[in-house]
């Protein structure tokens, strides 16, 4: 995981910067966890949690406001310690001198917000979770389909790029090529992007790389797309038994998270980008309750039956 720095949170929201540096800029925010120093403002330090980003609403600033001005500087200084990153003022409170010493005195970023102090803390607690999320990097292609996002895998050489190429002319949109990182948002999602460096490029045997942005337009690509099918292409064996009816279930863990994944056999004359269309509208029927084959199988077992009565 790359280092994520207060620079980097303030390019994202919005903020004032009451005091900063650029050594201050550059510190490092190492988890997305955020505390709101009332209790510390009372001079209660016991559980104090200096490494994360600190939080001042209105009832923080409210105890710091009935400080006198030495006695809140000392204890303005605590709550900018060595190891704090940044320490944030919402709601457009006033900002005491003491504060912005205490700052100064430790060169830690003291920013300054107008959104309220709920909505400020779950915006930075949303993106910082985002970021901080260990990273997972696996082999394959990541596609939008039908705003559902599949991720194409299988052995080198199947043609998992070049049916990428083809989704994409269809208009569907590509997330990564190659390489995806993933990472788990919550118990159920597990989101993919592509790394920075192959960030809207494409490889294609005997081409070589594409730009899709250059080619297709900003349209054909999208940053991140939270993974609920995986296909496997699979070299097609004329000595196997394959499922024909889509009975059988296969799941694989990324991230720690279980997402369906279905297997399809490749070989000269299949056209793979239709069959991964139809496998994902499919699969969307399946979740709205409509499956095709539980349909047929009914089906079958009616007409058994009908012919079973005895005349």
């Amino acid at each position: 995981m790359a280092m994520f720095t207060v620079k980097d949170l303030t390019s994202r929201i919005k903020f004032d910067e009451i005091y900063s540096s650029e050594k201050a800029l550059a510190r490092e925010i190492t988890t997305a966890d955020i505390t709101r120093p009332g209790l510390e403002m009372s001079g209660y330090f016991d559980f104090f949690s200096p490494e994360r980003i600190q939080l001042f609403g209105m009832k923080e600033w409210s105890y710091m406001m009935k400080e006198t001005g030495d006695e809140r500087y000392d204890l303005l200084k605590k709550v900018f310690a060595p190891e704090t990153p940044a320490v944030i003022v919402a709601r457009d409170l006033e900002v005491p001198q003491e504060m912005i010493d205490a700052a100064r005195h430790r060169d830690v970023a003291l920013l300054q917000s107008k959104e309220p102090t709920s909505r400020l803390s779950g915006q930075i607690s949303s993106y910082l979770d985002e970021k901080l999320a260990p990273r997972t990097s696996i082999h394959g292609v990541l596609m939008d389909i039908y705003g559902i996002g599949v991720l194409i895998q299988g052995a080198s050489g199947v043609g998992k790029s070049e049916t990428g190429l083809e989704l994409i002319r269809r208009g569907h949109r590509m997330v990564a090529d190659d390489r995806v990182e993933v990472y788990k948002k919550d118990e159920f999602t597990v989101i993919g992007e592509p790394p920075e460096i192959l960030k809207a490029l494409l490889e294609i045997r005997g081409v070589g790389i594409i730009d899709v942005m250059d080619l297709f337009g900003a349209g054909a690509l999208k940053d991140n797309v939270a993974v609920e099918l995986v296909v496997s292409l699979e070299e097609y064996d004329n000595n196997r038994a394959y499922d024909r009816l889509g009975t059988g279930e296969y799941s694989l863990d990324l991230a720690g998270v279980t997402v369906p994944e279905i297997r399809i056999p490749v070989k000269i004359g299949r056209n793979v980008s239709v069959i991964i269309e139809s496998a994902v509208m499919n699969f969307r029927a399946k979740q709205a309750g409509h499956d095709a084959t539980a349909d047929f199988e009914s089906r079958l077992t009616n007409l058994i039956d009908r012919n079973s009565v005895p005349d």
